[in-house]
């Protein structure tokens, strides 16, 4: 049997795009996904923003992301920065 260490992580994980850095240790990351529509068959984007702790300060606005979903740390975050992909 396997025990999970630090690395690795247990949790979903989304990418997207950090459209506020206005916060201390805080990001505001929009995640898009496509899904297709039921009836009509139709390509439709779907938007979702995530506020996202970032320890670091590391992301600046417009950086492509990859966060991971956590604990509750405040009243809106609930995602974790793991890397800055771009």
């Amino acid at each position: 049997m396997e025990t999970n260490t630090k690395t690795e992580h247990k949790g979903q994980t989304r990418e997207g795009v950090v459209v506020s850095d206005k916060m201390d240790k805080t990001r505001v990351v929009e995640v898009t996904r496509l899904i297709t529509h039921a009836q009509y068959g139709k390509i439709i984007r779907r938007k979702i923003k995530y506020s996202v702790h970032d320890e670091k300060n590391e992301s600046k606005a417009g950086n492509k992301v990859s966060i991971i979903q956590t604990r509750p740390i405040s009243k809106t975050k609930r995602w974790r920065l793991i890397k800055v992909l771009s």
